[in-house]
């Protein structure tokens, strides 16, 4: 149903858009990990993660939606927000190269991360005096604070858009790109990100690209 209303109503008006939602078995990587933060640590432990996408598109030229024959948002001259297979090519890429390792949350503000202690292998020291000792090669090192599912989900998104690249997805004039990672079925979290607003989220975010932990010990910077 489509409510028109004058703009000075209360009532929400309805708003049209296409989007295209793509959430593959394919999408899917195991990982180890605790959450901490003051006063709490879990213990280490892991999951099958499985991750979704949703793109939505943007409003067209500034025609009224409603229009006969018009939808008020526009697709490309090929009909899609954007091809199936761009999104899966991508988020498939993460995807992989995120499998099979330990997260560790690089900005965390309770864990002492130390690259240097033990040639070839992260030190991680907990408040509680728990010590691990992981082989680089086997760490995910991201630059977020809490391992949680929230995190991870807004760290993919900016992974997502580097990766498609900003300029597609501006040329296909997607609005927002929302990700959501699962630790099981049926329980998931997701970020949503307007595309409008990439570029100042980018600037908070300096480091987009992981395992910054490992260039680092391997003296590369």
């Amino acid at each position: 149903m489509q409510v028109r209303v004058s703009p000075s109503s209360s009532v929400r008006r309805v708003v049209e858009m296409f989007a295209v939602e793509v959430a593959k078995e394919r999408f899917k990587f195991s990982c180890a990990h605790f959450v901490a933060f003051k006063g709490f640590r879990e213990r280490l432990h892991g999951h099958n993660y499985q991750v979704g996408v949703t793109l939505t598109g943007a409003r067209s030229d500034g025609r009224p939606a409603g229009d006969e024959g018009y939808f008020g948002y526009e697709l490309g001259q090929d009909g899609y927000v954007l091809d199936f297979g761009v999104v899966k090519e991508h988020a498939a890429k993460i995807c992989k190269s995120w499998n099979e390792h330990v997260i560790i949350p690089m900005e965390s503000d309770v864990l002492k991360i130390d690259a240097g202690k033990v040639n070839g292998h992260l030190a991680v020291s907990a408040e509680d005096g728990a010590e691990f000792l992981f082989p680089i090669d086997d760490c995910l090192c991201l630059p977020i604070r809490h391992s949680t599912a929230e995190e991870m989900a807004m760290h993919f998104t900016f992974m997502l858009v580097e990766s498609i690249t900003l300029e597609l997805l501006r040329e296909r004039r997607i609005e927002t790109i929302k990700v959501s990672v699962g630790e099981t079925p049926n329980q998931l979290a997701w970020f949503q990100l307007p595309l409008s607003e990439y570029e100042a989220f980018r600037a908070k975010k300096i480091k987009i690209q992981p395992k910054p932990c490992i260039v680092e010990a391997r003296g590369e910077i």
